[in-house]
Parts: C-alpha cells; structure tokens; sequence
C-alpha cells in the first residue's frame, strides 16, 4: 500500500517563503505524475502545480513565478518551493501522485500554510 507523508507547512509572514515536501513510501509502485492541489475554507481543492514523470510542469496561474514544483525520482519525493506567500495563499495543501500501469491516485493527509501578518 502506498502512502504520502507531507511536512513543511506552518506560519509565515507574507512575502515569505515556505517549502513543502511530500513523501511516498510502500513497495512496488511506480509513480506517473505528481502534484499539489490546495483548498482554503469555503471553497473548492484546486490545482496548485503538477510535474509529469519526464519533469514537464504546469503551474495555476495564481501561483507562476512564485511557486516552483520539484520532484525527485529517487526518493519519491515531490516538493513545492513557495516563495513571496501572501495572505490569499492560505489553505490547506494536499499532494498527490498517480501510480503507473493503475492510474490511481494517492493523496496526502494535507498540510496547514497561513499566511499572515
């Protein structure tokens, strides 16, 4: 069974940066595409940012040239540098991932960001 551990969420001040960091641990699985998606109160999850299996990206438009997603293979590991945070960033955050040959996708516990004053 797959499973997803994120960390990195906290408190910051806007105009702060924060990273996040997602974790996939089980046995023989193969991972497609990961990402973050994020949902604030009263509203909708949407998609923050996604990177496929060969490190294509695409971002919200809300977040480009702020945020950054990263993955590394080796670890299972995707991550969300998210820099000058400002307080409409707030939400919790969830990442995810597809597993190859099923399609299924995973999704993290999620992970509080705040952002303000």
């Amino acid at each position: 069974q797959v499973q997803l551990v994120e960390s990195g969420g906290g408190l910051v001040q806007p105009g702060g940066s924060l990273r996040l960091s997602c974790a996939a641990s089980g046995r023989g699985f193969s991972i497609n595409d990961m990402g973050w998606y994020r949902q604030a109160p009263g509203k909708q999850r949407e998609l923050v940012a996604g990177i496929s299996g060969g490190g294509r990206t695409n971002y919200a438009d809300s977040v480009k040239g702020r945020f950054t997603i990263s993955r590394d293979n080796a670890r299972n590991t995707v991550y969300l540098q998210m820099n000058s945070l400002k307080p409409e960033d707030t939400a919790v955050y969830y990442c995810h991932l597809d597993l190859a040959f099923s399609g299924s996708r995973i999704w993290g516990q999620g992970t509080q960001v705040t952002v303000s004053s």
